[in-house]
């Protein structure tokens, strides 16, 4: 049953997005209020340009360990090549994708254009409703 369910079906349509100019702590602060795990970087243009995610959080951890800062640019320790998905992909080739990748959250795209984030929670909520 899973299989015939799309990504589009349980994706969120309106993600939070930070510029690369994003300072970082205002890119924490926005995970946190929307209990997110990462955020798109995106251009003025709304084109995908990295993601910026807790686990890019842990570098920042530790150099401000070092350096007793935490200031710096999104752009500056975001993933710059994510993984993307298709909008029409079934939620079980998704599903294959979280278990291969440390990632729990993947850019959703239609025609070369972002349009919406789907997470590891999204799948199993699309689980959960299916039986």
């Amino acid at each position: 049953m899973l299989a015939k369910i799309a990504v589009a079906d349980y994706m969120s349509r309106h993600p939070v997005t930070v510029g690369p100019d994003t300072e970082v702590s205002l890119a924490f602060k926005k995970m946190l209020d929307h209990k997110i795990t990462s955020v798109p970087v995106v251009d003025s243009h709304g084109k995908l340009l990295g993601i910026f995610s807790e686990k890019d959080g842990m570098k920042i951890v530790i150099e401000s360990a070092y350096n007793q800062s935490m200031t710096g640019k999104v752009s500056e320790f975001m993933t710059p090549t994510p993984l993307v998905v298709d909008v029409e992909e079934s939620l079980v080739d998704v599903a294959a994708k979280f278990q291969n990748s440390p990632i729990r959250s993947f850019p959703v795209f239609q025609d070369g254009a972002m349009v919406g984030m789907i997470s590891r929670v999204d799948v199993l909520r699309a689980l959960v409703s299916a039986h």
